[in-house]
Parts: C-alpha cells; sequence; structure tokens
C-alpha cells in the first residue's frame, strides 16, 4: 500500500502539486489522468521515491519510501519511465535479466532460478524470438515491451508506469495492458499507471485519479468519475460519455470543435506530466 500524505511539489518554482493526500491499495490498479502540466509524471516520480517532495510524506507499507535501502526498495517497486529504453548494443535477454539484479550478490549469483523468471518474462511480452536481437535493432514499440519485461523479471509488488503505451499500435497497447492487469491480479500488485488515453484508462483501471492544477479533481471507479461535466472541466472540451458494449466501461466520444482552449493557452508542458 502507498500512502500519499499532504504532498506539495515545486518544479522551477513552480507549484505542480498541492496538498495532495490519496491512498493506493495493494492489489488494484489505478490510472492517473488529467491535462498535460498537471503533474502527472511528477507524482510517480515521487511515488518512486527518486524524488522528494517540498511538504508533505510518501509510505510504502507504512514507512517512508526515502527510507528504504535502495536494493531493497528496488525488490518491492519497480519503475517504467517516459519514453522507454533507448536503442543501446545490448540484447533483450541482457536488459531482460537486468530486473533481477536486486537479488543478486556482488558476485552476480542469486538464490532462485533467476534465469527461468527471465525466460517467464520474455514469453509474456511475446519477446523469445527476439531474445538475442540488440537494442538497438528494434522499434520503439518492440523496446517498451523489453521495458516491460524487464519490469517482470524485477518481480516487485509495487508497479508505476509512466505512460506504458507510447510508441506502441493499438495491437500491443492492448497485447501490454492486458499482460500487465493479468500480472496485477495474479499477483496482487498494486499498479499505478499515468494514462493519456482516456479510454484505455477506463477499460483497465478499477480506480481513477483525476489532476486538475495540481489538485485531485476526482477519484473513484472510472463509472463514477468519468462523464461529461468532468471532461468539460478539467479538459476544457466538450464530450460525449457512452458505456462500453462489452464491459459497460465509460467511453469517451470527442465533439469535433468542442475544445474550449484559446491559441495562448495551447502550452502542453511535457515535462510536467
Amino acid at each position: 500500500m502507498i500512502e500519499v500524505r499532504n504532498v506539495v511539489q515545486h518544479i522551477r518554482g513552480r507549484a505542480v502539486l498541492e496538498n495532495l493526500t490519496c491512498t493506493f491499495r495493494k492489489g488494484r490498479l489505478y490510472g492517473i489522468i488529467g491535462p498535460n502540466g498537471v503533474g502527472k509524471s511528477t507524482l510517480l516520480h515521487l511515488l518512486s521515491g527518486f524524488a522528494k517532495p517540498v511538504q508533505g510524506e510518501i509510505l510504502l507499507n507504512g514507512q517512508s519510501i526515502r527510507s528504504y535501502p535502495r536494493k531493497e526498495l528496488a525488490q518491492k517497486l519497480a519503475v517504467l519511465q517516459q519514453g522507454g529504453l533507448p536503442p543501446a548494443a545490448f540484447s533483450v535477454r541482457e536488459v531482460v535479466s537486468m530486473g533481477r539484479y536486486p537479488y543478486q550478490s556482488w558476485l552476480g549469483k542469486e538464490e532462485s532460478d533467476g534465469a527461468s523468471v527471465v525466460d517467464n518474462a520474455l514469453d509474456a511480452m511475446g519477446l523469445t524470438r527476439l531474445a538475442e536481437r540488440r537494442l538497438d535493432q528494434l522499434s520503439g514499440g518492440e523496446r517498451q515491451r523489453v521495458a516491460l519485461a524487464k519490469l517482470i523479471a524485477q518481480e516487485p509488488s509495487v508497479l508505476l508506469l509512466d505512460e506504458p503505451t507510447t510508441y506502441l499500435d493499438i495491437g500491443y497497447q492492448v497485447q501490454l495492458l492486458d499482460t500487465v492487469r493479468e500480472w496485477q491480479q495474479k499477483r496482487e500488485l498494486t499498479v499505478v499507471a499515468v494514462l493519456h488515453d482516456l479510454n484505455l484508462a477506463a477499460l483497465y483501471s478499477e480506480e481513477l485519479l483525476v489532476l486538475h492544477e495540481g489538485r485531485i479533481a476526482a477519484f473513484g471507479p472510472p463509472a463514477e468519475v468519468l462523464d461529461e461535466k468532468l471532461i468539460s472541466f478539467v479538459y476544457r472540451t466538450e464530450a460525449a460519455v457512452l458505456a462500453h458494449p462489452q464491459s459497460g466501461a465509460p467511453q469517451i466520444m470527442l465533439r469535433p470543435g468542442g475544445s474550449k482552449l484559446t491559441a495562448r493557452e495551447f502550452d502542453p508542458k511535457p515535462n510536467d506530466g
């Protein structure tokens, strides 16, 4: 379980998150959504323990996340960074095997069968046939799948995903999120994912946290959170919200010409989530 208590964070002198309080419970899949620049990636960075908030604290299983030794934290928590893996000369198998580092001694040995864990991770992401291929020979979408396989091999109890479907076509987006959900349910993982696609977020998340101007605009099941009023308020555009024909999850249908943003307001602020 992750607890966020009264967190405030600034970037370059600007308040990005203001007095945030929320809880991410064990065994659930959460989506973080909101417009560009509202602090989604910033919040995920704080949840990972790599950054310290200006004010407030973040607890992992009742203990300050920044108090964990790095190796112990890596056994509990894994992060898929925005942008994925860069092209490099390492093979796919070598990169996925790096997920076992938190469990290895300084001699590179571990008590469990790390090789079988790596094989299973490769298979889960459909990468077995590419296992000996170098990263710099793969597409951006294939490298994203390698990045997730590396996290699967890490065997965490908390998984943080920053825009995990970046670079993936729709088939691989569904495969990746299906894999995450299956893995999450099988291992009772806590998964927190920043997602730009509201329809994917509604389909896969058990709860959605909606950020607006550094604060929580809504937090709860997608069917209770996503409606036309919230879309208009948070995203400044008009949309129809319909039920998915199979799952019943809310799905967004945009209205052309419905944006309320002015040219001056069109500032994506990509570095602030």
